[in-house]
């Protein structure tokens, strides 16, 4: 059976982000996951999640100066130190949040280097994360994210993630499978999904265009969704999308699912 997971940096906004995880778990959510809450300190946000009942299962890392133009720092050449206290304070949230998994932002190439020397970058930096994220038993988790949305982002296409993956060779590295900057980079969304399971160690969905909720657009996932289920994925799903007219109002295609839900296969690959 698949399991929902809410992206509370996208849904629930009308509430302030420690309210969010109340109303998750009122709408049937068992988990919760967000990218960037900092500004709020870590034993808050467990008490938030605690009180509500509910299971922290993904963060990001800090991405760096956002205005600025930081879009992650695990690939930005001379940033290295950057990168590092940015890991030291997301390991601090995620064991106050008992959270298994930790996303590392790629960023964005900076001037004067080239795709390579962020790759490599990038390889050097996700080897010390995972050894220190493994020291906890936490996963690093990188995602391909569209160049639409995100210009000259480092990390866009399923096998250059599953190339820095086997590079770095650790075995708490994962994928992080997004289905909304995967059909904008690559499309054939279920082989790939098929092709990369044994290295997927979550998934986010929504759908294109307009990164709103399954439904709204050309995804078929119906289809998709059924397809993880037979395959036996068995990690979780974050609803990471924009709701066209409101959270709970959005959630329709999820109760659909569930009411036509079939039995599980089992659970022999993927990430739980």
């Amino acid at each position: 059976m698949l399991r929902f997971s809410a992206n509370l940096s996208f849904l629930f906004d009308e509430l302030p982000f420690l309210e969010r995880f109340g109303a998750a778990a009122r709408t049937g959510f068992e988990a919760v996951e967000f990218a960037f809450a900092y500004d709020h300190e870590p034993e808050d946000i467990a008490g938030a999640a605690h009180a509500a009942g509910v299971e922290v299962v993904l963060i990001n890392l800090p991405p760096g100066d956002l205005a600025a133009g930081d879009r992650g720092l695990a690939a930005v050449p001379g940033r290295e130190k950057d990168f590092a206290e940015a890991l030291a304070t997301a390991l601090r949230y995620a064991e106050a949040l008992e959270c298994p998994r930790l996303h590392a932002m790629a960023g964005v190439v900076p001037e004067g280097f080239s795709a390579e020397d962020c790759e490599a970058t990038l390889v050097a930096n996700l080897a010390m994360a995972a050894a220190y994220a493994a020291d906890q038993g936490r996963d690093v988790m990188i995602e391909p994210i569209n160049r639409i949305d995100m210009p000259g982002y480092v990390l866009s296409y399923q096998d250059q993630a599953r190339r820095v993956i086997r590079e770095v060779g650790a075995a708490n590295l994962k994928l992080q499978f997004d289905a909304y900057h995967c059909q904008i980079m690559e499309g054939d969304l279920a082989r790939r999904f098929e092709c990369h399971l044994p290295l997927i160690g979550h998934v986010q969905i929504a759908d294109n265009p307009g990164r709103h909720e399954p439904g709204t657009g050309e995804i078929n996932f119906a289809y998709l969704l059924r397809q993880m289920e037979r395959l036996g994925y068995a990690g979780w799903i974050g609803c990471e999308y924009k709701p066209l007219k409101g959270t709970v109002e959005g959630l329709g295609w999820m109760r659909e699912f569930e009411r036509t839900k079939t039995p599980s296969p089992q659970r022999a690959r993927g990430s739980g």
